[in-house]
Order: C-alpha cells, then structure tokens, then sequence
C-alpha cells in the first residue's frame, strides 16, 4: 500500500512524521507500515540509512516500527496533557545504539570526528527515530507541538512558524478545507 507520494512528512519532526504514518480515522484510516516493505520505504523517504534486510529482519523492523509508534504516540499524547508516560519501550530501542566516534576527511581535506551508529539488529535501524522521540519529549516547547484542528486529521506538527500559530497540518489541505466550511457557514449563517 505505501506510497511514497501519500507519505506525510509534514510534522516538521522526525518523531512526529514517524507517529504520522498512520493517519486518518475510519475509511479514511491509512498505515503505511502495513508490511517490513512499508517501514523500508517510509524510512528511505525520511532519508534513513536502511541496510539490507531478508524476509524475517523485514518482519522483525515491521514489528519494532508499529510498536515504536504506538508507543510514540502514547508518549506524546501523555506528554501533551503534562503527564507522565512510560518509556520503557522507547528506552529499549535507544539500549540498541552502538555509537562510536570515528575521522573523516572532509571534502576540504580537514580531519573531523564524526559520531557513527552501528546497527546489528534490524529494530536497531530504529535508533534515530527513538533519538528523535527522545529529544523532542525532553528538550522541545510541548505547546509548540500540536494535533491538526482540521475535521477527522490525526496528524501532528511542530510549530515552527514566527507568530506560532499554526493550526493545520498543511494550509493546503485541511488548513483551506477549514477556512472554506468556516466561509460557507457565515454565508449560510
């Protein structure tokens, strides 16, 4: 089913387009980590770094993905009402991070060291979304982070904007259906 044209990068956050993936309410309901395959496509599309992986480390990514997101979602939703969450799947993810620093030459020919991530397990393929996640429940403004008000939209947003008060997830979906029921109505009205 995954598309990458119907994939919603639109959070502004990689945590909340990862929670993102699934949308919508009803018929309208869409996942696009309805299989191993749909989890490698939205990480390819959110410019992750995706190894090659067999059947089984697909299922074994699709498995960890879906629950990585639910528990996303759980956590950002408690930490939106200022409560606590549980974080234990979340830090389960991040205990799979095998960081080291290693030097590079940079294209000016200059030494640097940069922080490499090994993955030896397709859930740790994960790793930088639950970084992600992790830096946005810890470090970011949580009235900045926002649910779409449009009708039936499930999807979330950081906000950006200089005023910081945007309402939709894209001015050119839900923010102009909104505006135009809004104009229907005082006409009707």
């Amino acid at each position: 089913m995954t598309e990458t044209s119907t994939l919603h990068f639109i959070g502004d956050d990689l945590a909340l387009d990862f929670i993102n993936s699934a949308y919508g309410v009803g018929d309208a309901h869409r996942d696009h980590f309805d299989s191993g395959d749909g989890v490698v496509a939205w990480m390819e599309a959110a410019g992750l770094p995706v190894s090659r992986l067999d059947a089984d480390g697909r299922g074994r990514l699709w498995m960890a993905a879906r629950s990585l997101r639910d528990t996303a979602l759980e956590l950002v939703e408690a930490r939106k009402r200022g409560e606590r969450g549980d974080p234990a799947a979340l830090n389960r993810v991040l205990s799979l991070g095998q960081a080291c620093h290693e030097l590079v030459w940079n294209d000016d020919g200059s030494p640097s060291l940069a922080l490499r991530q090994r993955a030896d397990s397709p859930e740790a393929l994960l790793l930088p979304v639950a970084e992600a996640l992790g830096n946005l429940l810890a470090h970011v403004d949580f009235q900045l982070v926002r649910q779409c008000e449009g009708d039936a939209c499930t999807l979330w947003f950081h906000d950006h904007t200089k005023a910081h008060h945007r309402r939709w997830c894209s001015q050119a979906s839900c923010g102009n259906r909104m505006k135009v029921a809004a104009w229907r109505a005082r006409k009707r009205g």
